[in-house]
Parts: structure tokens; sequence; C-alpha cells
């Protein structure tokens, strides 16, 4: 499904992720989206050929991102510091 909006046959980097230009990206990143949704695929972007993202399916199931987050007692509590703004 994806080769068709991507116009072209991927190049791999190492693990086996399409290699995609940034540029690119910009212009089909939806698409890209849907197939790593859908298939479970990964993609390497580049920008000038080098490496700069790398966009991964998440993990499936009600609890896989359970323990990714920071836990904070109180998020509205006063900070300690001043800030510069206030200065």
């Amino acid at each position: 499904m994806l080769a068709a909006p991507l116009g072209r046959k991927a190049a791999r980097a190492k693990g086996g992720e399409a290699v995609v230009p940034a540029a690119e990206f910009k212009a089909k990143c939806l698409a890209i989206f849907d197939a790593v949704e859908r298939k479970g695929r990964s993609f390497v972007v580049t920008k000038r050929g080098r490496p700069v993202a790398r966009v991964v399916p998440l993990p499936r199931g009600p609890s896989a991102l359970r323990g990714t987050l920071l836990h904070e007692e109180d998020l509205l509590a006063p900070v300690d510091s001043d800030w510069d703004a206030l200065l």
C-alpha cells in the first residue's frame, strides 16, 4: 500500500527500516504513518543524507504505555524559583 504513495522503492537502513528523505516525509507523512500503524513498518527520516528521526509503531494493548510517563506528586504546586520573566 505504501509503494504507491512513496512513488519509489525505499532505501533500507541497516536494521531493515525504510529510509525517507525529510522533504519526501513532509509531503507524504500521512501515508507513512498509515504504513507504520497498519503494517508495523519503521522508517528513518534523513536530512541531507544524515538520519535525524525514526518513526516506529507504538506497542499495542491497553497497558502498552504503562510505566513510560513520569509521575509528579503535585503538578499545580508553585515553583520554588523565580522565573526570568518576573525579574
